[in-house]
């Protein structure tokens, strides 16, 4: 049995890091249904439904929200991605349904949270990082912040952190026997996720302009750098002997060189780094350093993750039955280890009658809800 073996939990359909939260509790073994919208033409939603089932439910008709009461009271977890105010205006709010079911965990996840001036404001991930402090300190030198690829705010700091709000409910639970309300906001759990970049203030670490520090690409021993066949080389040698072991892989000699900390010879040190750098193959680099301490890997693409030996003898990655490739949970259990479903994603309305079954439903209650355009069906078609 995996960790979260009978876990029932209800996720209503949304886009990025509700999904993951869902997949997470799911590849660790908990039994997820995400409700999606009746189907239209297109594909599911979202591309995170790995292990999941799907129920398509109208929650705009009355029946379709009394249907998800009805549904929650045998859930231990809700998962609901809307702004502050959508559930509350169908009749779905937390008191309603921790009234019906006083164990449910009934998880918020939304940008700006359930309470202050943005907490019925639109956003996405750049402007949760932006009111959350992080996004002034990533950029280089000279050049405007710089969002990343949404990870931080919508999946590190809200996917997972709203797991993780689960898992420590449930385990509350466990001794109180009493569910509760978790109000999972993007911009807090990236603002907490940045919690080093409050301790660390008065260590020196950023104390000059962005893009001039140790860890923000300033530093030439914490940089990236371009191989001779437009690939890359990551360079992370912050401590001495790390850094003296980048100096004799790049065949240079220490006593030539500034001191590894003179900052302001770091940007001529960057230059003296992109130039040798430049001469060589990302293989060749690779061949250098593999199997020295000198904290220099290769900027892997994702064609190429898979195939490296380091993550191929930990089984890093997994591929389902479409032959699609993807990363095994994380982290890694010693006795009841995550066992991920290699079967597809489902299709929207996919299980429709099967949960509702499963919950009580009667087949002429199914009937009925199908008869009133309330719920969906999407059965898949055989492939001949």
């Amino acid at each position: 049995a995996m960790a979260l073996s009978g876990v029932r939990v209800l996720e209503l359909a949304g886009l990025a890091p509700a999904p993951l939260c869902g997949m997470i509790l799911a590849d660790f073994g908990a039994r997820v249904v995400r409700v999606d919208r009746p189907p239209r033409a297109g594909p599911p939603p979202d591309v995170q439904g790995r292990g999941k089932r799907s129920l398509a439910l109208d929650l705009k008709q009355p029946q379709g929200a009394a249907a998800l009461r009805r549904l929650c009271r045998g859930a231990d977890v809700l998962i609901e991605p809307f702004r502050h105010g959508v559930m509350e205006k169908l009749g779905l709010g937390p008191e309603v349904l921790l009234r019906e079911n006083p164990g449910l965990i009934y998880a918020r996840l939304t940008g700006f949270g359930q309470t202050g001036k943005y907490a019925k404001t639109a956003g996405h991930d750049i402007n949760y990082l932006a009111l959350s402090g992080v996004l002034s300190k990533l950029g280089r030198k000279d050049e405007n912040p710089y969002a990343p690829i949404n990870l931080l705010a919508d999946f590190a700091g809200g996917g997972v952190m709203c797991a993780m709000g689960i898992v420590i409910a449930l385990y509350e639970r466990s001794r109180s026997g009493r569910g509760q309300i978790i109000d999972a906001s993007m911009v807090k759990g990236v603002a907490y996720l940045s919690s080093f970049l409050w301790k660390s203030q008065n260590m020196g670490l950023w104390s000059r302009p962005r893009g001039e520090n140790l860890l923000d690409s300033g530093a030439p021993f914490y940089e990236i750098y371009r191989t001779s066949d437009g690939k890359f080389m990551a360079v992370g040698a912050i401590e001495p002997q790390f850094y003296n072991q980048v100096i004799k892989g790049l065949g240079l000699d220490s006593k030539e060189l500034p001191d590894q900390l003179s900052t302001s010879d770091w940007p001529k040190m960057k230059k003296i780094f992109a130039s040798i750098f430049a001469q060589k193959t990302q293989a060749e680099w690779y061949s250098i350093f593999d199997g020295t301490d000198a904290c220099v890997t290769p900027v892997l693409s994702l064609n190429d993750v898979a195939l490296n030996q380091h993550n191929k003898q930990r089984s890093s990655f997994i591929k389902n039955d479409q032959g699609e490739i993807s990363p095994r949970p994380a982290p890694l259990l010693s006795r009841t280890p995550a066992v991920p479903s290699s079967k597809r994603d489902p299709f929207v309305g996919e299980h429709t009658e099967e949960i509702l079954l499963e919950y009580g439903f009667t087949k002429q209650e199914i009937a009925k809800l199908h008869s009133d355009k309330v719920i969906a069906f999407s059965k898949p078609k055989a492939n001949l």
